[in-house]
């Protein structure tokens, strides 16, 4: 996978292969429960699953955490996944499958503890449609304007029924991955930047994605939402994209940079440390073979010697430490593996987007952005939601 196939797909999803115009495709029906992914006491929520972790420490040692999510939790979470889908053609139907559920499972269930949950179906630009291109055969439609649209405005016309019917005036953190990410810039800079929901945006946290600001400033693409500087701070965003401190971004990444905007800068918002400098990432991380994507390598044996634990998720504390760095043109989020060999805990972690000579470069860490700082994120959004709350 290349970056620049993943920038056009994050704009939105594309038309079926052969199928109509976007502009002729029939809009959602938001007001039925099948319509959406995660919604507060919707009958088989896929947000309502098993989230119990096993935390192992670097001397081999382990315990169970477990999880219970918060149905009357003072503000609202809304979610946009990344690119996931299997379906053929270049567009998503409206179904959930596999990966839909997986990925709920992996970068937003955690987050019930803090908020209620919505998290739309929509017509995203499927992960068939992205293979084709990178492949150089691009199947029909890819490359029409209008595909760009369908996805987007399918997430429009879910934020607006959930206006309209469920927030009730209530806080609301927005979260995204990848083309998540891509189409919830768009929709906060034309529906919430500037507008009178603004007031009720806690934060957005868009992940894996390059987010401008104008250099020096933390303002940009948002006019009037600037980079979260503190976690008592509200209103704010906090974007990044990671790699490894072995593994840098490449020339050809386009995550951690502006392409042809020397005036602008990718921004780069440690969840660990917002206010600069180092901090331990709290990373959860899937224990199964239910990965966002199947492109990347399998886990390792944590704990060497022994069997993996059957938790859905494991925690290693202590392992990760990540800051935002500046280097040759990229602004990213750099992740440190504090690698003991002599004790018996895992020296690596998984994540890396794997090419046939092993990890993709350009991609960093793309498959856990969201898992790599998920505890920090939620610490973050508990915090920002007890200071809009105080605000308010």
């Amino acid at each position: 996978m290349t970056a620049r196939i993943l920038a056009a797909a994050s704009m939105g999803a594309a038309l079926l292969a052969g199928g109509p115009a976007a502009a002729q495709m029939t809009p959602n029906d938001y007001g039925k429960p099948q319509a959406w992914l995660c919604w507060p006491g919707k009958a088989g929520d896929a947000c309502a699953v098993d989230m119990t972790t096993a935390v192992i420490k670097a001397d081999g040692s382990s315990s169970v955490e477990a999880f219970k999510a918060d149905p009357k939790a003072p503000i609202d979470c809304f979610y946009v996944y990344p690119t996931v889908s299997n379906d053929p053609g270049v567009v998503s139907d409206m179904i959930a499958n596999d990966e839909e559920l997986n990925v709920v499972r992996a970068q937003l269930a955690r987050f019930g503890s803090k908020c209620r949950i919505y998290a739309p179906l929509y017509r995203q630009f499927t992960l068939t449609g992205l293979r084709a291109a990178i492949a150089g055969k691009p199947l029909p439609g890819s490359a029409d304007p209008a595909t760009r649209a369908v996805g987007y405005a399918d997430v429009v016309d879910a934020w607006n029924y959930y206006l309209a019917h469920e927030n009730k005036g209530r806080g609301v953190v927005l979260i995204g991955h990848s083309q998540g990410s891509g189409v919830l810039t768009r929709m906060i800079a034309a529906e919430i930047d500037g507008k009178p929901v603004q007031k009720q945006l806690v934060s957005a946290l868009l992940l894996g994605t390059s987010l401008g600001v104008e250099k020096g400033k933390d303002t940009g693409v948002f006019k009037s939402i600037p980079t979260c500087r503190s976690a008592s701070q509200t209103g704010c965003v906090i974007a990044y994209a990671t790699f490894r401190d072995t593994i840098p971004p490449p020339a050809n990444s386009r995550f951690g940079r502006i392409a042809n905007d020397p005036a602008m800068e990718a921004v780069c918002t440690n969840p660990a440390n917002l206010a600069g400098g180092k901090g331990e990432l709290k990373a959860y991380l899937s224990n199964t073979a239910a990965q966002i994507a199947d492109s990347g390598a399998g886990n390792p044996p944590w704990v060497k010697g022994k069997e993996n634990p059957k938790t859905p998720f494991v925690a290693l504390p202590g392992l990760l430490t990540g800051q935002c760095v500046s280097k040759n043109g990229f602004n990213y989020l750099e992740v440190h593996v504090n690698a003991v060999p002599s004790d018996p805990r895992t020296d690596d972690i998984p994540g890396d987007v794997m090419g046939p000579g092993g990890p993709a470069a350009d991609w960093g860490l793309h498959l856990i952005d969201a898992n790599i700082a998920m505890g920090n994120l939620v610490d973050v959004v508990a915090a920002e939601s007890k200071a809009y709350l105080a605000k308010k």
